[in-house]
């Protein structure tokens, strides 16, 4: 018989090792919202989870897996948040179609939709810290460790989830076209990953930034996040040279 507490016990059959994943990924959900992805290391991820590293590497690929696979996740329910967002502000369309704000003369307020269209996306964004901080090393650090296999599973659920953000775009603003919308979903990966770092520095950079007199980067995030993805969608539907 079997000297292994029952923690540690292989799991066989499918129900078991699908339960010792959603134990793993909700582990790292807890420990993320504690620290920066950083300073989360597969041994006291491990611990935590009460495998060694090698059972835990018997589930996924390796540390980066694990964090890739709940980016995955978390997309999927922000995408979620945000259709729900979106459906309660009623459908919008062109700028000037009835509903659309209006100015005090009555004329339809340029831009309108595209503002609280990005407005909506940013704010879904800033209320997931854990997915924001998954954006932002995705591409520096996550994909970094990771098998072709793992990789070509990921990317795929990747470009769904950019491609169902696209929709959510396109559907609400049907004159910008599939590419632009597109183009705009990618952005926001993009500009996102971009800024969360600067919004979580260092201590030392913190302390350097305050005797500068700068305000708390993480204050400035949200309405940088905000301005970025309302210009960049703006400056789409304006453009005569997008792709459509």
């Amino acid at each position: 018989m079997s000297s292994q507490p029952p923690e540690f016990q292989r799991a066989r059959r499918p129900e078991q090792i699908e339960a010792r994943r959603r134990a793993i990924l909700s582990t790292a959900r807890g420990m993320l919202g504690e620290r920066s992805l950083a300073d989360i290391s597969l041994r006291e991820l491990s611990l935590r989870v009460g495998l060694s590293k090698s059972n835990v590497l018997r589930y996924f690929d390796s540390r980066e897996a694990i964090f890739l696979e709940l980016l995955d996740t978390e997309s999927e329910a922000w995408l979620d948040a945000l259709e729900v967002v979106l459906a309660a502000g009623g459908q919008v369309g062109e700028a000037g179609e009835a509903g659309e704000p209006r100015d005090a003369t009555g004329e339809a307020e340029p831009y309108a939709v595209e503002v609280r269209l990005a407005s909506a996306v940013a704010d879904t964004l800033y209320e997931r810290p854990l997915l924001c901080e998954l954006i932002g090393s995705m591409s520096g650090v996550l994909e970094r460790n990771i098998s072709v296999d793992f990789a070509r599973a990921f990317k795929r659920r990747a470009t769904g989830h950019t491609e169902r953000l696209a929709a959510l775009v396109g559907s609400r603003l049907p004159g910008l076209g599939g590419a632009a919308s597109g183009q705009f979903a990618a952005a926001v990966i993009v500009i996102t990953a971009g800024l969360w770092p600067y919004a979580n520095p260092t201590e030392a950079v913190a302390t350097v930034t305050a005797e500068m007199g700068h305000p708390p980067t993480d204050e400035t995030f949200p309405h940088a996040l905000r301005e970025a993805l309302i210009t960049h969608l703006i400056g789409l539907s304006a453009s005569p040279h997008r792709f459509v």
